[in-house]
């Protein structure tokens, strides 16, 4: 039984692989033209590197794993992005998030701090665990997530991200 869902997780990034590279094809762009806002301009970085070695959850259970995340963002102009990010969700199981969103620059005035939000596709929480997510469907479910950021440097940064009522996830980004 795990094979298969181990099986449709490896389907499902060679999917989403296969649909950036035919969109590659047609722009310099892998994120679909109409994320952009057309006449903003170009961001100063073409994308960000996140990796997340840790999540605290807000109620912990000794079914919990650790939860790890590495994910990939292509900046758009508009302050726009998508990106996909894979990771092993809190019940040890292989699951891929693809998403779009906004970020907001210089919160309160300060240059170093942002947030960002995204909504996206979740896949990954299946038998025994489909109902530990809202409106799951066969492991799909939708999810919109807020981060809030501190750059270090012109490159680095770290971040937060509030994963409703399961909990806070760290992580560090590079951009490049």
């Amino acid at each position: 039984m795990q094979a298969t869902h181990i099986s449709r997780f490896f389907l499902m990034a060679c999917l989403s692989a296969c649909a950036s590279l035919a969109q590659a094809q047609t722009s310099n762009r892998f994120c679909p033209d109409f994320l952009s806002v057309k006449g903003a301009p170009e961001p100063a970085h073409r994308g960000e590197i996140t990796f997340s070695p840790y999540t605290r959850h807000w109620t912990p259970s000794n079914e919990h794993k650790q939860v790890v995340l590495v994910a990939i963002d292509e900046q758009l102009p508009g302050d726009r992005l998508c990106g996909i990010s894979f990771f092993s969700n809190s019940f040890g199981q292989p699951s891929l998030y693809v998403y779009a969103g906004l970020q907001y620059n210089k919160l309160m005035g300060v240059p170093e701090l942002f947030a960002k939000v995204t909504a996206g596709l979740i896949y990954g929480y299946v038998a025994p665990y489909e109902g530990k997510v809202p409106l799951n469907y066969k492991g799909f479910n939708p999810a919109i997530i807020p981060s809030l950021g501190y750059k270090l440097t012109q490159h680095d940064s770290v971040q937060l991200k509030f994963l409703g009522s399961a909990g806070l996830m760290f992580s560090y980004g590079r951009q490049f």
